[in-house]
């Protein structure tokens, strides 16, 4: 089945770094756009990144950096310089064809000032 494994979430120093991992099964993962999405209380669920097409909002660009590992089946969200308003639950999503889209089941990221 398919499935989209997240890790590395947390708690960290505004200024600070996580690196967000999402391994994946169930479905061949080249090729794949790959992305991190985001949402916090009250707001809706916001694009984050996007792989291999690398796009970032303008929110992270410069702090952010998405990256894959097509022979792990994973990609990451190296996450630089962490503010308190990057603070959400973030979601690894495969696009796994045109009408099919799946999602992780999210991971909690926690930014203190």
């Amino acid at each position: 089945q398919v499935q989209l494994a997240e890790s590395g979430g947390g708690w960290v120093q505004a200024g600070g770094s996580l690196r967000l991992s999402c391994v994946a099964s169930g479905f061949t993962f080249s090729g794949k756009v790959m992305s991190w999405y985001r949402q916090s209380p009250g707001k809706e669920r916001e694009l984050v990144a996007s792989i291999p097409a690398t796009e970032y909002s303008n929110s992270v660009k410069g702090r952010f950096t998405i990256s894959r590992d097509n022979a792990k089946n994973a990609v990451y969200l190296e996450m630089n310089n962490l503010k308190p308003e990057d603070t959400a639950v973030y979601y690894c999503h495969a696009r796994l064809s045109l009408s099919s889209d799946f999602w992780g089941q999210g991971i909690q990221v926690t930014v203190s000032s």
